[in-house]
């Protein structure tokens, strides 16, 4: 196998593979037309050879956006990112893009035909075919199962549409630097902007009454330590009794427990500032204490059965609490207080009673695990007002008393 370069123009080359010869003896050629510098494009046709060596070569130029998107699942997704995620990359693609987009080659795919999509996609959606298993594992397939169900035209939300746009932008500029592409055609579009919904917390009073109702339960100390640390449910399930330092109260958070099709993995956190240490109050180590206590007691009374993965919170044998079982018994537990929040919510209840009392904001976004302040400040803007409100009344408080001065201008 060999290749060479066809000058075509400013920066453009022409690629010829040669592939041997047919059954007729007669030679058979690959041509691709490639933009770039010449030393680029002597890179990619040694690129385009070795695949034809190594039986990986696609011609790109019959490429379609279906086979694309497979091809960047597997190449670019699958172990690059989290089992949970990958699941959701691959709803999407399967679902949604495929049997909107699939059918056009890559190289032919314009903005015309993406900002299509996404116009249908908000009108009447992209749902599953009927007769189709949804996949119970992934929140968005949920979601359009339920959708489908109660009316074949109802539209995807703008949120699910902006999510559809983030995945084909980014594996659209995945072709772009593997060269397939010269551009972005999802660059050019104006996805859908998602409507901010109002963030549902809980005040000092319903905090106190939550915890009171749950302290019977099960729940108690995972929720006490949600609304105390502002950890995330995975990372909660996901902790183990090696990681908790009663002595100085302190725990410190190193996994996460995810539910996958292919069952509970746990999973590093996905940035440095994820992994962090965080202090605890005196009644959250305490609970912990009686847990653990109660713990090895229930381990000791049912060896037989009992497997000790070391963890904090299990189910009755010990093994990992599966975070969708969690998740049902939190929703009865919160339907008999007449509740309408997620368990997630409870960490925004952490970070919203923090900064009301004055804690400063970077301190907040070190327990919370984010990898910028910027994020923190984002997400709670709207509990920003009411500070800046309070700090205006402790000036006035200070200066209270001073004798106004008088201009003569």
């Amino acid at each position: 196998m060999k290749g060479h370069l066809e000058n075509r123009g400013k920066n453009t080359y022409l690629i010829v593979l040669e592939h041997g010869k047919d059954a007729d003896g007669k030679r058979t050629r690959r041509k691709h037309t490639f933009h770039g510098t010449k030393r680029q494009a002597e890179e990619e046709k040694v690129r385009l050879l070795h695949r034809m060596q190594t039986g990986t070569y696609i011609d790109e130029n019959k490429l379609t956006v279906g086979e694309y998107l497979r091809r960047w699942l597997e190449d670019s997704k699958r172990g690059n990112v989290s089992p949970r995620t990958f699941e959701r990359y691959d709803s999407i693609v399967t679902l949604h893009l495929i049997p909107a987009l699939g059918v056009h080659k890559l190289k032919d795919l314009r903005p015309m035909h993406i900002q299509t999509y996404y116009t249908e996609a908000r009108e009447s959606g992209r749902l599953q075919r009927k007769g189709s298993k949804p996949d119970e594992s992934n929140d968005e397939a949920q979601d359009a199962s339920k959708d489908e169900a109660q009316s074949e035209n109802r539209g995807l939300s703008t949120q699910t549409v902006a999510h559809h746009h983030r995945v084909l932008f980014g594996a659209l500029k995945q072709a772009v630097r593997w060269r397939i592409l010269t551009f972005n055609p999802a660059d050019a579009v104006n996805p859908p902007r998602p409507d901010k919904h109002e963030m549902k917390v809980l005040d000092e009073e319903q905090t106190r009454a939550l915890l009171e109702s749950s302290r019977d339960s099960d729940l108690y100390v995972p929720i006490l330590l949600a609304v105390t640390t502002g950890m995330r449910l995975g990372e909660l399930l996901g902790l183990h009794w090696r990681d908790v330092d009663l002595k100085r109260a302190k725990l410190a958070v190193t996994q996460s427990l995810q539910a996958t099709k292919n069952g509970l993995e746990f999973r590093q956190p996905k940035t440095k500032k994820s992994r962090r240490s965080i202090p605890l109050t005196s009644t959250a180590a305490e609970a912990l204490r009686q847990h653990k206590k109660a713990q090895l007691e229930h381990r000791m009374a049912n060896a037989d059965r009992y497997e000790d993965n070391d963890l904090v919170f299990t189910r009755d044998n010990g093994k990992p609490w599966n975070p969708r079982t969690f998740s049902s018994s939190w929703t009865r537990q919160r339907d008999s207080m007449g509740l309408d929040i997620r368990f997630h919510d409870l960490r925004h209840t952490h970070a919203t009673l923090l900064l009301r009392q004055g804690v400063h904001v970077k301190v907040v976004s070190e327990r919370l695990g984010h990898s910028t302040v910027g994020i923190t400040l984002d997400t709670y803007s709207h509990v920003l007002p009411d500070m800046q409100e309070e700090a205006t009344e402790k000036l006035e408080a200070m200066l209270a008393g001073l004798t106004p001065a008088v201009s003569g201008r």
